[in-house]
C-alpha cells in the first residue's frame, strides 16, 4: 500500500482539516488515515515506520560515511534528518541534530520526538547554536567512540560565517571525524533554484546550490528528494 503524499503532508493536512471543522488533531489525523485506507492513525504510522525512506537510508547509511542530503524548501528534507534520528536513537545510537535554524520550542513543535538537550539512548540530543561550523560538530562528538549518527542543518549554513574555514576544509574535517568515531553524519543542503522537475524527477549532485566552488568528494552517498519521492547515489 502507497500513501498518497507523505505523511508529514498528511499531518499537515490533518492540522488543516482540524482548524477549519473546529474539532480535535486526534479525530483530523484518524480521518485522513481513514482516506488513506487505515483504520486509525497510529495503524498508519506504525505502516510507516515499517516502510520509511528513514529505515532504507539508516540500513544504507554505515559507520564512518558522510552522507549529503538535498532537496528544495518544503520537500522534507529535515522531517526526514530527524525521523532518520529518531529511528537510530531507538536502536540505542547516539542521535545528534545540530541546527542554526531553529529553537528549541521550534523544533519541537516540527517533530515531538525531539525532548531534550541533554544525551539520551532514547530521544535526540540538540545543539541549536548562531555559530554553526564543522568545529561545533566535532566538538560535540569527537570523544564518542561508539558511532553516533548526526544530522547537521545545513551546508550552505557552513559557509556563511567569515570566522569559520572554508567549506571544503569544514567538509574534510567531518568525513575525518565520521572516520575516527565511526559516525554517521548527514548533512542537509539546499538544492539550487535553478533545477527544474519538469525537466528532470529528482535533483542530483550538480544540483547542489554552492555560492562558491567546493568539493564534494569527500561524501560517500547523496539522497535526494523531490515530491514524496527518494534516490540515493554514490558520491560525486
Amino acid at each position: 500500500m502507497k500513501l498518497s503524499a507523505p505523511v508529514y503532508r498528511l499531518r499537515r493536512m490533518a492540522r488543516n482539516l482540524a482548524r477549519r471543522e473546529d474539532i480535535s488533531l486526534s479525530r483530523a489525523l484518524d480521518r485522513v488515515a481513514n482516506a488513506e485506507g487505515f483504520g486509525s492513525w497510529n495503524l498508519l504510522a506504525s505502516f510507516h515506520r515499517e516502510t520509511a525512506p528513514s529505515a532504507r537510508l539508516l540500513d544504507l547509511l554505515q559507520p564512518g560515511e558522510l552522507l549529503l542530503l538535498a532537496a528544495r524548501p518544503g520537500h522534507g528534507k529535515t522531517r526526514l534528518g530527524l525521523e532518520l534520528l529518531d529511528r537510530a536513537s531507538h536502536q540505542g545510537l547516539r542521535s545528534v541534530f545540530f541546527s542554526s535554524e531553529f529553537s528549541e520550542g521550534d523544533l519541537a513543535d516540527v517533530f515531538p520526538a525531539v525532548r531534550k538537550t541533554g544525551p539520551d539512548r532514547h530521544s535526540i540530543e540538540t545543539v541549536l547554536t548562531d555559530e554553526l561550523s564543522a568545529s561545533t560538530v566535532t566538538a560535540s562528538l569527537a570523544g564518542d567512540r561508539d558511532g553516533p549518527i548526526a544530522v547537521v542543518d545545513y551546508l550552505q549554513v557552513l559557509d556563511q560565517r567569515r570566522a569559520t574555514p572554508e567549506l571544503s576544509d569544514q567538509i574534510h574535517a567531518l568525513k575525518a571525524l565520521a572516520v575516527n568515531t565511526r559516525a554517521r553524519l548527514v548533512i542537509l543542503s539546499q538544492v539550487h533554484r535553478s533545477y527544474d522537475p519538469r525537466q528532470k524527477t529528482l535533483p542530483d549532485w550538480t544540483d547542489i546550490r554552492l555560492p562558491n566552488p567546493v568539493d564534494l568528494s569527500q561524501f560517500d552517498k547523496g539522497c535526494f528528494l523531490n515530491n514524496g519521492k527518494l534516490a540515493v547515489h554514490p558520491g560525486p
